[in-house]
């Protein structure tokens, strides 16, 4: 039987953002793909942006790069609203198949109406998908990695609760038994200046990396407020977003990794004072591995040459570094110490570049701009002992009896004020977890019982630990 008109549906915005030749397009995407790293884990749910190639491509691809060499039997493309103003529920395409340069894609027919099975929100509204870019621009990626490839396009109108909350329940019902992959298609801010949008982008990460939709909500709604000039939206999808971190909590995808981290002004054509942030983000059943003792040595090397250059006013080294393991953005603190005593201490809590450049970065802040002491001087060089924390993502705390002395380190924000301990903190001085708190509280400037104040925000992290010996 010939398909009918909305079974097949056409590409809406080759030749716009993206090739519209299909060995050109085939050629931008394999180099895309070639210049990105695969890590382990294995993601069970994915997010990327959609923004035109030659803006976000390259990290969309780090996404993508992390299904290479892979199967998957269940695949589902999170879609966002940008076009149908009154469609405010959730539309799955459920049959035929969507076309772009590289070929058809049939959808997965039975997936889609095991999802559509769940009932309202979920319908089958073909109309909404025809000029909306958020899938359709994942799918050349997609493609070149899965010849074979069956999905099925998920459309959300209102990233109202109600719709996240019913479209994950389905898709782990649906995807439960199956080998599969959920992406999420989202860009971050859209049109602050460049600085502005990093320190809304890494905001943005880090409670999407917390994994809780409460935080990623109060973010969204408190850098809205601030109303920053240009700044439109903090993300896009917010609603792919949301439902992709419902759906890895719910199928046990409880660890969350920034990938890579761009906005359209680091490319050589992007303007500096309107902007668009993009981050592929991984969620995964695992968490990542431990750093390997050639990298942990890497990194404490680059923290020593960057404290020498800078306290001797000498330029910071390039950084050329091989494992992949140091090009992931993570977050860290850098510790210095000098015969047994604190020298410095400085750090960041969100992940704002990569690990190397962390580092390098932080060390010097360490040595030079820690409030608590004088400046590292070039005679004191010789005598000091580095220290390196990795962390993991923020975490709320929703009850204090959670926190694990040893394994967690913490975080407050109370009555405009902040503060941090890391994990090995309470464990050298032997505190216990009220303790604890009550120096966390000390070290923001707060009272000593401020981390019970009802507008207190407290969260913890581990962090992987490594110094000199």
């Amino acid at each position: 039987m010939a398909r009918g008109k909305m079974e097949i549906r056409e590409p809406a915005v080759a030749g716009a953002f993206y090739p519209a030749d299909p060995e050109a397009l085939a050629e931008m995407v394999d180099r895309l793909l070639a210049e990105a790293p695969r890590y382990d884990p294995e993601p069970a749910a994915l997010i990327v942006p959609h923004a035109g190639y030659i803006y976000s491509g390259h990290v969309a691809a780090w996404g993508f790069k992390q299904l290479a060499g892979r199967s998957y039997n269940g695949v589902v493309v999170l879609g966002t609203n940008h076009v149908e103003p009154f469609f405010h529920e959730i539309s799955v395409w459920a049959r035929g198949a969507w076309r772009t340069p590289l070929g058809e894609i049939p959808i997965d027919e039975e997936l889609a109406h095991a999802l559509l099975a769940a009932g309202p929100p979920l319908r089958f509204v073909p109309e909404v998908h025809l000029e909306e870019h958020s899938i359709e621009v994942e799918l050349p990626f997609l493609q070149r990695l899965f010849p074979d490839l069956r999905f099925v396009p998920v459309m959300i109108g209102e990233p109202s609760l109600e719709n996240i909350e019913a479209l994950a329940e389905a898709l782990a019902r649906a995807l439960a038994g199956r080998r599969a992959i959920v992406i999420a298609s989202s860009d971050l801010s859209h049109y602050p200046r460049d600085e502005h949008a990093r320190q809304v982008d890494l905001n943005a990460i880090g409670a999407i990396l917390s994994l809780d939709d409460d935080l990623l909500r109060h973010t969204i709604a408190e850098w809205m407020a601030r109303r920053i000039p240009g700044l439109a939206t903090l993300m896009c999808g917010e609603g792919p977003v949301r439902t992709a971190m419902a759906y890895a909590q719910r199928t046990g995808a409880v660890h969350a990794s920034l990938l890579k981290y761009a906005n359209s002004s680091d490319v050589p054509y992007g303007r500096k004072d309107h902007v668009v942030g993009y981050a592929a983000i991984r969620f995964a059943r695992v968490p990542d591995p431990s750093l390997g003792e050639e990298d942990r040595q890497t990194l404490l090397e680059i923290a020593r040459e960057a404290v020498a250059h800078a306290v001797q006013g000498k330029p910071l080294p390039d950084l050329q570094v091989d494992s992949p393991w140091l090009w992931l953005p993570r977050a860290c603190f850098v510790t210095l110490t000098k015969g047994g005593h604190l020298r410095g201490c400085r750090g960041e809590i969100w992940p704002r570049s990569d690990l190397a450049h962390a580092v390098q970065r932080v060390a010097v802040l360490s040595a030079l701009d820690d409030p608590r002491f004088p400046p590292v001087t070039a005679e004191e060089l010789p005598h000091l002992k580095y220290e390196i924390s990795i962390l993991s993502p923020l975490r709320p705390v929703t009850d204090p009896a959670e926190i694990e002395i040893g394994r967690d380190g913490l975080f407050i924000l109370a009555g405009g004020r902040t503060g941090l301990l890391l994990p090995q903190v309470p464990v050298e001085q032997g505190w216990d977890r009220e303790t604890f708190l009550r120096a966390l509280c000390l070290k923001a400037g707060l009272p000593e019982d401020a981390y019970r104040w009802p507008d207190a925000r407290l969260f913890r992290f581990e962090a992987e630990v490594f110094g000199e010996s």
